[in-house]
């Protein structure tokens, strides 16, 4: 009975940290667009594979803080990551890409 407990919680467990782990992603791509007044950013997300060169749709953002935008500029490559707050996308996580 007791190894039956732990054994699902450790389920339980798992299940919560793959959860977690699925709401926030990590993604890349180009700056299109940002508007820093609505504290909103497009971008244009990279394509995998080494098929074609066209590149990936063009979503808008909000982000969760704005002071996240002033380095950054239209035509530059960054990586973020996003989660769902209130059924919406927003960006938590947002960098500059070296070239």
């Amino acid at each position: 009975m007791r190894a039956g407990k732990i054994a699902l919680t450790s389920l339980l467990g798992a299940g919560l940290v793959t959860s977690a782990a699925l709401a926030q992603q990590s993604l890349s791509g180009m700056v299109t667009k940002i508007d820093r007044l609505a504290g909103t950013i497009s971008i244009q997300q990279s394509q995998g594979g080494t098929v074609g060169t066209t590149g990936g749709v063009i979503q808008d953002f909000k982000v969760t803080n704005g002071a996240m935008l002033e380095p950054i500029h239209a035509g530059d490559k960054v990586s973020f990551s996003t989660s769902e707050s209130g059924g919406k996308t927003m960006i938590d996580k947002l960098e500059k890409q070296k070239p």
